[in-house]
């Protein structure tokens, strides 16, 4: 059984008001270090001093462009990392919330369209995700028979093509079924893999501010959008799941979100976070 602290890391946190922070939040308090990941650093920053003043253990690593190689040279810099809380740490959960949002007609879409769709989501992921295992299969089993748990944030546009969605919903797709193949490869060494599909708006900066005069209902409505607070609840749950009975897939919507409606989970950010 490992003696070091758990660590998490956070690849996309946008302005700080959404799914990647919320998670950071919430696995913070319950005890492990924290690394996050993006490209703007005063988001960053912000979110470092707000986890440390809590009581927590944070670390701000900023990326230049979400491209395989930052990503592969953003990850040696938190594994390398010196924690000034000291002691051992071992990385036990990773979760890849990054997006880059290119929407329009199909016979508008450019080629660098398409290439940002794929290079973020896809060739950026597939860095992020050999790091990661190759660093879980370092570690000893937990107490729930797991070393590792990689999480990935989905939307319906990860299953399901829509007007205006072909580029996104391309790179959606793509790392979708990066995550199925993980789990079905590296399952037998005891590393979860875990993909959500966040099927409706989440409660963020940006989505509350696209609500004009209704902003303040639809932000007091839980029947109508999604909490952060309450995503990041669901990836404790998957991180905590014993190896009896793991989730590959888990889809979340708020109450009276029509299944599968949206081509996109419109709480996120315009550009890659």
């Amino acid at each position: 059984m490992s003696t070091g602290r758990p660590l998490l890391i956070v690849a996309g946190i946008g302005n700080a008001s959404g799914t990647g922070a919320a998670t950071a939040r919430a696995f913070a308090k319950g005890g492990y270090r924290v690394a996050l990941i993006a490209r703007n650093t005063e988001h960053l920053n912000r979110l470092v001093e707000e986890i440390s003043g809590a009581g927590g253990e944070a670390a701000a690593f900023p990326i230049p462009e979400y491209s395989y190689t930052a990503t592969g040279d953003v990850f040696d810099k938190i594994i390398s990392h010196a924690w000034p809380g000291g002691g051992s740490t071992e990385l036990r959960v990773a979760l890849w919330n990054v997006d880059v949002n290119v929407f329009g007609s199909f016979l508008n879409v450019t080629e660098k369209d398409i290439q940002s769709s794929l290079e973020v989501h896809v060739t950026a992921g597939f860095a992020f995700s050999r790091k990661v295992i190759l660093a879980f299969k370092e570690n000893e089993l937990d107490s729930a028979g797991s070393r590792g748990t990689l999480l990935f944030t989905g939307a319906t546009a990860s299953i399901r093509g829509n007007v205006f969605t072909s580029a996104f919903a391309a790179g959606k797709h793509g790392i979708r079924a990066l995550s199925q193949s993980l789990a079905k490869e590296f399952g037998k060494e005891n590393i979860h893999v875990a993909h959500t599909i966040i099927d409706g708006s989440i409660l963020t900066d940006l989505s509350l501010s696209r609500r004009g005069d209704a902003a303040e209902a639809w932000k007091a409505n839980p029947d109508l959008r999604l909490g952060a607070e309450s995503i990041a609840k669901s990836y404790l749950y998957l991180v905590q799941q014993d190896r009896s009975a793991w989730t590959w897939e888990l889809d979340l919507r708020p109450a009276h979100e029509k299944w599968w409606s949206r081509g996109i989970a419109t709480g996120a950010p315009l550009s890659a976070v």
